[in-house]
């Protein structure tokens, strides 16, 4: 299976370096035109509108024309945004352009990415596909804030050319070595041309409860992103390097997780019961984080979160794709939509949070996180009772 994902799982890997690259670097740059924290906040919140938006259109298109061509235009539309951004400089309406432009390709590379492994795997070996994936993206995400961090001493724009040049070699690696991938409609031989082109299947009956825990998961990752920094500064004194090294660490733990445990055994009808464990231990590595007292333990607690919610975003994109009759494209279109929303709600949801008492946005999380396994429990039973009608 991994050779005719190589390629797919490289362009992956290159495309998230080229984000992390950007990590480090990227609130300087906004504060070096005088610009305010405010202007950073709408800055991301704007790419994630615009990728909410557009990811499922993408997905749909990808679904038409083939994986691709779409994949293509996206990473030569993220060079694109790079390139815009590294030019800046003082010009902050050429920033918010750069972001515009960055969220209106998001979706033409994620959501068609996991839509060409649906596509290239059987549902025996989907699951581990996609752990490989969500492996390649940690690792991408490990690997670029250290290079970031590095070749920020060569200026501050440096990052965002190199960030460039990366996806426009992505392209040409993909429009060289990537074979195109056989349509799920044409394979499965189960879907007519109607059903591939109705966006409400992709929603429909017991589905729609994968989406929603899918918000869940994300919200968390995104209210922990929001707030974790201010959080251990004020309880342990963590330093920049310091909090640096935990997110370091909580990468690489995840990685392993995706890599090695998902996709070695968690096996096909499997998935639900891991869902249920890394929701249940996403909410307690949430409530544990409230108990760090130096760098190891909340780089542990952090770690237990990180490691337990990254099980969610593979097993969901199984589940979905193993039953979706919407087209693969269109389905991640949905996923990556799903998590856009939580990535503009979560963060303006945790800080207003914050600023009542620093413990109430990982408190009130996990309540949200705990509260998510209704979910799952709702959809094992609405799609029992769809098998049984279907037998």
């Amino acid at each position: 299976m991994f050779k005719k994902l190589i390629v797919i799982l490289s362009m992956l890997l290159t495309v998230f370096i080229g984000f992390g690259l950007l990590i480090p670097v990227l609130p300087l740059m906004v504060k070096q035109i005088g610009a305010s924290p405010l202007q950073l906040g709408l800055m991301l919140a704007l790419y994630s509108v615009i990728a909410l938006l557009t990811s499922p259109l993408w997905g749909h298109l990808s679904d038409r024309v083939g994986r691709k061509p779409v994949l293509v235009a996206g990473l030569l539309g993220f060079a694109l945004s790079f390139l815009l951004f590294g030019l800046a400089e003082h010009m902050i309406w050429l920033m918010y352009v750069s972001r515009v432009i960055g969220g209106g390709f998001s979706g033409a590379v994620s959501a068609t990415a996991m839509a060409y492994i649906a596509d290239v795997t059987g549902v025996e070996e989907r699951t581990r596909g996609m752990a490989l994936a969500g492996a390649a993206i940690g690792m991408g995400f490990i690997i670029g804030p250290g290079v970031g961090g590095f070749l920020s001493h060569f200026g501050l724009r440096t990052p965002f050319f190199v960030a460039a040049a990366l996806a426009v070699g992505n392209a040409l690696w993909g429009g060289l070595a990537l074979r195109e991938a056989p349509r799920d409609g044409a394979r499965g031989g189960e879907a007519s041309l109607l059903q591939r082109r109705s966006w409400t299947l992709a929603l429909a009956g017991s589905l729609k409860y994968l989406y929603f825990v899918e918000f869940v998961a994300q919200f968390a990752v995104s209210c922990l992103e929001g707030t974790f920094q201010y959080f251990e500064i004020l309880k342990i004194g963590a330093t920049a390097s310091e909090i640096g090294g935990m997110f370091f660490l909580s990468g690489l733990g995840a990685a392993i997780v995706q890599g090695g445990f998902v996709q070695r055994y968690v096996k096909h009808g499997k998935e639900l019961p891991v869902l249920f464990l890394g929701m249940s231990v996403s909410g307690l590595g949430l409530l544990l984080i409230l108990l760090s007292s130096n760098f190891w333990t909340a780089a542990l607690f952090m770690t237990v979160f990180s490691a337990s919610n990254t099980l969610i975003r593979p097993l969901l994109t199984s589940l979905i794709t193993k039953q979706t009759k919407a087209g693969f494209g269109l389905a991640n279109g949905f996923l990556s939509s799903t998590d856009n929303l939580a990535r503009i709600v979560g963060p303006i949801f945790a800080t207003a949070l914050y600023q009542i008492h620093p413990s109430f946005p990982y408190l009130v999380t996990a309540g949200i996180t705990f509260l998510g396994l209704s979910l799952l429990v709702i959809y094992r039973r609405r799609a029992a009772a769809q098998a049984t009608l279907q037998a």
